[in-house]
C-alpha cells in the first residue's frame, strides 16, 4: 500500500463474524480519529488505514511515521469492540428478473440445470448482508448467496452495464450503482437507485446493513423507475 497507509488483516477468508470484527474496528477509528490518520477503509476481511506520514513526523519527530501509525492503530484496536455498536438497517429491494434486465438469467439457469424460476427464487431467498462498498461508490458486496446459483464472472466483460443490475459473480452477488463496465452474470435489475452524491447519505446501502430482494414485474418495475427519478 505504498508509504502512507498499513492493512490490518483480521483473516483470510470470506466470513460473517471476521467482516464484523473488520466493521467494528473501521467504526471505533473512525469515532476515535488518530492524528494523521487520513482515511479508514475496510474491506471483507482486512482494514486499510490511510495516514499523511509528513503529519505523523511532525507530531512525532526522529520517529518512523509507519511504526508510530502502526502502534497507535494497534493500542486503539485492542479497545475496539468485537462487533459494530452501529444498527444494522433492513432494506427490502424490488428486483425485475430475466428479459431486458437480466440477460444471463438463463445462462445461469443452464449453468447449474435449473430453471430461470429456480434461480430467482433461490436468489430472493436468503437474507443478504453488506460485506462492503467498493469497485464503485455504492457497490455492495453481499454475503448469503445460496451456492446453488453460485456462477463464475464472464470470459468477456460487458462495458457498460446498466445501473441497477443485480448480478452474481462466484460465490457473490451484488448491484451495480451505476453504469459502469463489469463482468458478473445479469440476473435482473433494481428501480431503486444506490448512489446518489448530492444524497445524505450518498449510499442507500452501508457494511453491516441486511438485504432481502423481491421479484416484480415489467409493470412495477417501470411505476418504481418513474418513482424513483
Amino acid at each position: 500500500m505504498g508509504d502512507s497507509a498499513l492493512v490490518v488483516e483480521f483473516g483470510q477468508r470470506v466470513d460473517a463474524l471476521v467482516n464484523r470484527r473488520v466493521q467494528a474496528a473501521a467504526e471505533y477509528l473512525l469515532a476515535h480519529p488518530l492524528a494523521g490518520v487520513t482515511d479508514v477503509v475496510p474491506a471483507y476481511a482486512a482494514l486499510t488505514v490511510h495516514f499523511d506520514p509528513l503529519d505523523v513526523l511532525r507530531r512525532h519527530p526522529g520517529h518512523q511515521a509507519f511504526d508510530t501509525l502502526r502502534e497507535a492503530v494497534a493500542a486503539a484496536l485492542a479497545r475496539a469492540p468485537a462487533a459494530p455498536r452501529r444498527k444494522p438497517r433492513s432494506h427490502e429491494i424490488p428486483v425485475c428478473y430475466g428479459g431486458s434486465h437480466g440477460d444471463d438469467l438463463a445462462a445461469v439457469a443452464e449453468h447449474h440445470g435449473l430453471e430461470p424460476e429456480d434461480v430467482i427464487r433461490l436468489h430472493c431467498a436468503p437474507t443478504y448482508e453488506v460485506h462492503l462498498l467498493g469497485f464503485v461508490p455504492g457497490f455492495a458486496y453481499l454475503g448469503g448467496l445460496d451456492l446453488r446459483i453460485a456462477t463464475p464472472r464472464r470470459d468477456v466483460p460487458r462495458k457498460v452495464i446498466a445501473a441497477g443490475s443485480v448480478a452474481i459473480g462466484g460465490e457473490q452477488t451484488g448491484i451495480y450503482p451505476s453504469a459502469t463496465p463489469g463482468g458478473w452474470n445479469l440476473i435482473g435489475r433494481t428501480p431503486w437507485w444506490l448512489f446518489r452524491p448530492e444524497a445524505d447519505p450518498p449510499n442507500r446501502l452501508a457494511p453491516g446493513d441486511r438485504v432481502k430482494f423481491v421479484a416484480i414485474g415489467v409493470g412495477e418495475f417501470e411505476t418504481l423507475l418513474k418513482a424513483a427519478n
